[in-house]
């Protein structure tokens, strides 16, 4: 009985494509830009992207999602690349510089009036928290962990309640408008927490 070669199996479903993914950001930046959140919608972000719906939702579950994408990016910010060379409290303050500078832009700040009068179930405050905050949390975490394993932060430190001070102080300005948030604001607020969180010498 002669052998019989057995091809291996292909894999199911198609690969996503990066080409797509990045062709449906830069559609959903351009509708935000022309429009606002409303005009980024699965079929006028696939129409742009001269992709088809389904590979919209391939990459993200809603419309929302796509927004938030769009704004704030999913890369990781550029402190984690260098972040064996920086301090934890620099790297904390880039992120923290991130978010500002996300902010900054027309469209972010359109995104966070949104934000500040939608009801917390919405489904824009959700993908903000799910996509956003909840991203930066984990970031914030992290880098606080490090600097602890390196000894330049208290070893006593509650992390989460860090986290929760830093990034809490940021987005209550982003959300309630009630001062600046601005680079000058960030240097304050890792400066106090120098005071704080660095470990005694």
């Amino acid at each position: 009985m002669s052998d019989v070669v057995k091809k291996p199996r292909a894999k199911r479903g198609r690969p996503r494509d990066l080409g797509a993914r990045d062709a449906i950001l830069r559609a959903a930046r351009s509708l935000l830009d022309e429009g606002g959140p409303g005009a980024v919608t699965m079929e006028a972000v696939a129409s742009r992207a001269n992709v088809g719906k389904p590979t919209v939702y391939r990459w993200w579950p809603d419309r929302h999602a796509v927004v938030m994408a769009a704004l704030l990016g999913e890369a990781q910010p550029a402190a984690m690349a260098s972040a064996e060379q920086r301090s934890a409290l620099d790297e904390l303050k880039e992120q923290l510089l991130q978010v500002v500078k996300r902010f900054a832009t027309p469209t972010g700040r359109h995104i966070a009036s949104m934000l500040a009068a939608a009801d917390p179930g919405s489904e824009l405050a959700r993908a903000f928290r799910g996509h956003f905050v909840l991203a930066r949390r984990d970031e914030g975490r992290a880098i606080l962990q490090r600097g602890i394993e390196r000894g330049e932060l208290r070893e006593d430190i509650d992390v989460e309640a860090a986290v929760d001070q830093l990034l809490g102080a940021v987005f209550l300005r982003l959300l309630l408008g009630l001062a600046p948030l601005d680079a000058t604001f960030v240097e304050q607020l890792v400066g106090n927490a120098r005071l704080g969180l660095a470990a005694r010498r």
